[in-house]
């Protein structure tokens, strides 16, 4: 009886984190808050980016992606940022930086121990804004 209260409790225990939000995956707002300042450190020292993000000011660039972050992993939040044509509007960019500004994220997930199946979910849900940053 004991195994099958175990199974069964265990059982419950993942129904219950498969009905979690992204962002509740993500570790809510700290775990966004952390990510994103990983992520602008590996921004930072990127070579073959940091220089886009010179001129950025690096407290509105963590409030307005933390807020768009968890704005499309459904915790509640609303991006009121200008959209991603808006602010890379003239900026040419090319499919290489976006593809180190990719891998610069896929390394921050890592670095906090986020597992791959919700990096993937994140991705995706970003991946839709490259139309809108790539050679624009």
């Amino acid at each position: 009886m004991r195994i099958l209260a175990a199974v069964f409790l265990v059982l419950a225990i993942a129904a219950c984190q498969s009905h979690s939000t992204l962002y509740q995956q993500l570790g809510g707002a700290d775990g966004v808050d952390s990510l994103v300042t990983r992520f602008m450190e590996r921004i930072g020292s990127d070579p073959r980016i940091a220089a886009r993000f010179a001129d950025t000011d690096p407290a509105r660039f963590h409030r307005l992606l933390s807020a768009q972050i968890c704005s499309i992993s459904n915790g509640g939040c609303v991006y009121d940022g200008d959209s991603m044509a808006q602010v890379h509007a003239g900026m040419d960019i090319r499919p290489a930086e976006f593809n180190a500004l990719v891998e610069d994220l896929i390394s921050a997930m890592n670095d906090e121990g986020l597992p791959q199946a919700v990096q993937n979910q994140l991705l995706a849900r970003l991946a839709p804004m490259q139309g809108d940053i790539v050679g624009h």
